[in-house]
């Protein structure tokens, strides 16, 4: 049965010719191909490293943006290159907050971020809005990433 087996596997491998794996690290890739569709990164294999795009100019103006829908976060009208925005700490609210935004001249922020889930009015900022670029991001002069025709709200103009 052994001496079978065997006889199968060496006839198969003798049939087919090994397939050509690309190899990242010494280990082979196999099936890295994008299937011919194209996404975000264009029309690539899936192993392939773009090299990154450059930093998209940020627009620096000191006066808040125009919203363009109701409850659109306020985008961010400054750099904020090198803020620090972790669990320990939170460069924002050294400007924003209510307590510091008086004396810095930056807008405060909402009320709502010191509410809980439940509208419990806490002391301080809500974990919950304590990281503020889930909502908030800085105005830059990026194209947009894929075509759209969306327009803003009229009565917000």
């Amino acid at each position: 049965m052994r001496i079978l087996i065997f006889s199968l596997l060496l006839a198969g491998s003798l049939l087919y010719p090994p397939v050509q794996a690309q190899q990242v690290d010494g280990k082979p890739i196999e099936n890295v191909t994008s299937g011919g569709q194209p996404s975000l990164r264009g029309l690539i294999e899936l192993d392939v490293t773009n090299p990154a795009d450059a930093f998209k100019r940020e627009i620096d103006d000191s006066s808040p943006y125009v919203s363009d829908y109701v409850y659109q976060p306020p985008l961010i009208p400054h750099s904020i290159r090198n803020y620090e925005l972790s669990i320990n700490a939170n460069k924002c609210l050294s400007c924003h907050s209510f307590r510091k935004a008086p004396e810095t001249g930056a807008t405060k922020i909402s009320v709502t971020h010191y509410e809980t889930r439940e509208g419990q009015v806490l002391s301080d900022v809500s974990p919950r809005r304590y990281f503020c670029l889930q909502c908030h991001v800085a105005q830059t002069d990026s194209r947009a990433l894929v075509e759209n025709n969306f327009k803003p709200v009229e009565s917000l103009r």
